[in-house]
């Protein structure tokens, strides 16, 4: 019988060779990990790179054992999977700094044997996982940072699409796929999403990461009078899984239901593609999100929460 540990990579693909499967049977929970991975995957491979030297990141140290890593080498993505007293995969983390960790459902010492110890001398800004597991992972990281500070960010709820429902009233417009041309206007929307929402990547340029999502047909663009008055984005198709995020309407724009046009729009075009799960996550500090969701089909699965760690 083997003992339970946490072994952790570099290496997406490795990462996803050892854990995909386990990850792949909660497709829509573990939605993050999968699409995230799969993205590295994807352009390590397009590359004609290794995931490992695409990531910059060397061969990660045992669990428990010293990471005698430098601050760069520190910095680079961590993937990790935990194995049950029997030897079989039964939760799985990621860490691509500076954002918090995604961790899955794991038993809470698990949680808290990855910060106190596997994940030691990395910058650990936070963690993103189920409430519980989320507050046993920052008993960890207290720890070793009896001075730290432990704040609530953000609480999140996922919802996955049940049965689509056209917005009542229909708003005025059409949908159409983003082109190259919309970079600019995708970048400067991902941008004033990310300051409104205080996404922990506000104050970045978003101009690759808008080229990215266009790249593979990611930017639904509803327009009303030829005017683009809301975008609302997916990742790639991971296993029959899609999310949906994020989708922005201009302060200008609101109140004419774009945002759910899009939403229905976007969540039609990715079922007809193939989708077998549509998915995606409201701030629960957000009303009108929720609201606008469930009308159009979405229906709660679980909620999540974002906790910041800071040295203060």
């Amino acid at each position: 019988m083997a003992a339970m540990a946490w072994q952790t990579t570099g290496d997406v693909t490795e990462f996803l060779a050892a854990a995909g499967p386990w990850l792949g049977r909660e497709r829509v929970r573990n939605t993050v990990i999968l699409s995230v991975t799969e993205t590295m995957r994807v352009h390590a491979a397009a590359a004609g790179e290794s995931s490992r030297a695409a990531a910059g990141q060397p061969q990660a140290p045992a669990a428990g054992q010293a990471t005698g890593q430098t601050a760069g080498q520190a910095s680079r993505p961590l993937f990790g999977w935990w194995s049950d007293p029997a030897g079989a995969v039964a939760g799985a983390f990621m860490h691509t700094p500076p954002f918090p960790v995604v961790l899955t459902a794991v038993p809470l010492e698990a949680a808290a044997e990855l910060s106190a110890v596997t994940m030691a001398g990395r910058p650990l800004g936070g963690v993103n996982a189920y409430p519980e597991v989320a507050a046993a992972f920052a008993d960890g990281w207290r720890h070793g940072n009896q001075a730290g500070r432990v704040d609530v960010y953000r609480r999140q709820r996922l919802y996955r699409l049940a049965e689509l429902v056209w917005p009542d009233p229909a708003p005025g417009g059409t949908a159409r796929i983003a082109r190259a041309a919309d970079a600019p206007l995708t970048a400067g929307w991902f941008a004033a999403f990310a300051d409104e929402v205080d996404d922990m990547g506000k104050g970045e340029d978003q101009s690759a990461a808008a080229r990215e999502k266009i790249s593979h047909g990611g930017v639904m663009v509803w327009e009303d009078g030829g005017r683009p008055v809301c975008i609302a984005c997916n990742t790639v198709q991971v296993g029959g899984m899609v999310r949906i995020g994020p989708v922005y309407t201009p302060p200008h724009a609101r109140g004419g239901y774009a945002s759910a046009a899009a939403t229905a729009a976007l969540s039609r075009r990715l079922l007809e593609a193939g989708a077998e799960e549509v998915v995606l996550f409201t701030d629960l500090a957000n009303p009108v999100s929720n609201s606008i969701y469930q009308r159009i089909g979405y229906r709660p699965v679980d909620d999540r929460v974002v906790l910041a760690f800071s040295a203060d």
